[in-house]
């Protein structure tokens, strides 16, 4: 029962008076305190109350039998429940891999020591002996025990960094330095590119920032175990592989690690075993067994479980083999943009001549602090170029989603994308190709500001896409995305290019995403936060090649699923393929 979304004062209680199951003159749906609860011991799932109910605030799931008595923890009366955890060894880096809302961070605030397991008992919480009884005969039960008794150091770093300048006050050099208890602060800020930023204050850094700056603080703490939640998010590529390497370094000290990731390139790099996470979003998660790195991920791709004989997607992921064939709907360049330059202090960038064409998406990637959302904010006409004239002034209708976007809307999501997007709103197409694959439907009734961060992505991204424009631009879409939004994005992307005839720009971090997003890409080179190139678009193919033999890495393609993995540095098809120069695409 959605209490926010339930209006009792505005109904007659229809589902509460046309509810059958009456036990003792208790109805399986009542009201304390003007706030709805579903008796689920009383409740049969028939769903006449969901038919019932004119707000749609109540939706009924039933869970699979066998996890009776499986329960770890939950919420509330009709809240989340997580169904078992994940079982972390080490001397092992355990990768969490499954949809946002469906219990990855309770998981790792529960091994954290920051959400004491109820084992379902909301309203009775059981006290620790109870919980270390209850995982008798796992390694959960010594490592509760162990955390109960405070004899178990946890480190953990959050999801959302954005949030770390609100509590942590000082310079990068000062905060790192109260925390090295290794004595390792040099090699890590080395190893994580940190040495720029020392002397700055933590409220001025860029998300990207934040998150090695979060990583490093992490890593330099002495303790037993440590947790990484989404460790990857605002990092590009070269980035997440270092920070990848720094993390797997704690192996060496035989330390618990355990990492919650959404890019499986940097997942498969990083992780020696995998938990898949799998329910319903919001209603329940269950966490599968431990599985090897490549047979978890696939398992996740192609939604079964052979050991619990358990299909929880009904199609499998499935990825390009070869890149997709560039086809514009003409040949006629929309927008041409001559050589164009911009400064900001210290920083330079250089942006060479180019074109896009009607109907074609072109792909954004370089490293941080490069100049890729200068060059989206020349062409969404929100910046003037030092040097050269702004392509779009004047000639065409802009729709941009900005990289950190803005919670200031006083209003409901419907009020939003109903504002933006006009009469399209109550189109059957608008419904099919926008709100639908992005699952907003569920979200109508909410406040923009109670939003979290993937809500909020999705939201943007519906709004940008809602917007009569001619050019799209969107700054790093797929942050705080799962896997599958991520994939959804960029099919949403694409349908709508082709269906309205429009072009786009979109900036990405995600190797794969870009793989499915773009038919060019424009590679951004040079020494970040000091002088950057923009090169004009290239082919797809070239410019994976282009990008990657910059960043020094190399991709294969996995057997069964034909997902992009990384290759080990200097492993024998890591050096056969920068030899033939095919760094993503081996022919």
């Amino acid at each position: 029962m959605d209490a926010d979304k339930c209006k009792p004062e505005k109904c007659d209680r229809a589902c509460y008076r046309f509810c059958p199951q009456v036990r003792s003159k208790v109805e399986a749906i009542r009201f304390e305190g003007g706030r709805p609860i579903i008796s689920e011991v009383l409740c049969s799932g028939c769903g006449i109350c969901v038919k019932k109910c004119p707000f749609k605030a109540i939706s009924i799931v039933n869970v699979p039998e066998e996890l009776k008595g499986q329960c770890v923890h939950r919420f509330g009366p009709n809240a989340f429940k997580l169904f078992r955890l994940p079982v972390p060894s080490p001397g092992m880096v355990l990768g969490l891999v499954g949809q946002n809302g469906i219990g990855k961070s309770t998981a790792i605030k529960i091994l954290s020591g920051e959400i004491k397991p109820n084992l379902e008992r909301y309203d009775c919480p059981p006290d620790w002996p109870e919980i270390i009884q209850y995982f008798r005969g796992s390694t959960l039960q010594a490592y509760f025990q162990k955390l109960s008794e405070k004899k178990l150091r946890v480190v953990h770093k959050p999801q959302y960094v954005d949030k770390i300048p609100r509590v942590v006050r000082g310079k990068v050099g000062e905060v790192l330095e109260r925390v090295d208890e290794k004595g390792r602060l040099n090699y890590v800020v080395e190893k994580l590119q940190l040495k720029t930023v020392l002397d700055r204050p933590l409220d001025v850094l860029s998300g990207g920032e934040l998150q090695r700056v979060a990583i490093a603080a992490a890593v330099c703490r002495e303790a037993d175990v440590y947790l990484f939640d989404e460790p990857s998010s605002y990092l590009d590529v070269k980035q997440r592989l270092e920070a990848a390497k720094v993390i797997r370094g704690l192996k060496e000290e035989n330390k618990i690690i355990v990492v919650a990731e959404h890019d499986l390139a940097v997942l498969d790099y990083l992780s020696d075993q995998v938990c898949v996470f799998y329910g319903k979003p919001g209603v329940y998660g269950i966490v599968s067994n431990v599985h090897g790195v490549r047979v978890g991920i696939n398992i996740y791709l192609d939604g079964f479980i052979p050991d619990e004989n358990m299909r929880f997607r009904k199609e499998p992921i499935v990825f390009h083999v070869k890149p997709p064939i560039s086809n514009p709907l003409t040949d006629v360049p929309v927008l041409r943009w001559p050589e164009m330059s911009k400064s900001y202090g210290g920083f330079t960038l250089k942006i060479e001549p180019g074109e896009i064409k009607l109907g074609e998406v072109v792909g954004i990637l370089g490293p941080n602090g490069i100049g890729k959302t200068t060059f989206i904010k020349i062409l969404a006409g929100i910046e003037k170029p030092d040097q050269g004239s702004s392509p779009t002034e004047d000639r065409l209708r802009v729709s941009y989603k900005p990289q950190y976007i803005s919670t200031d809307y006083e209003g409901t999501v419907e009020e939003l994308l109903r504002q933006i997007a006009k009469e399209k709103f109550t189109s059957s197409w608008y419904q099919t190709e926008i709100i639908n694959p992005l699952n907003l439907g569920p979200l109508f009734d909410r406040d923009v500001k109670s939003l979290s961060g993937g809500e909020l992505q999705k939201v943007a991204i519906a709004a940008c896409l809602s917007r009569e424009a001619e050019l799209y631009l969107l700054d790093e879409p797929s942050a705080y995305l799962d896997v599958e939004e991520r994939l959804a994005m960029a099919r949403i992307i694409r349908r709508v290019v082709e269906d309205r005839c429009v072009t786009a720009f979109v900036v990405e971090h995600d190797i794969i995403a870009q793989d499915f997003i773009a038919d060019r890409l424009m590679i951004f080179t040079g020494t970040p936060g000091i002088y950057g190139v923009a090169k004009s678009p290239t082919t797809l193919l070239d410019g994976m090649n282009m990008f990657l033999k910059e960043m020094g890495i190399t991709f294969r393609r996995d057997p069964d699923t034909k997902r992009p993995r990384v290759n080990k540095e200097d492993s024998r098809l890591d050096r056969l393929q920068k030899s033939i120069g095919q760094y993503y695409y081996v022919e």
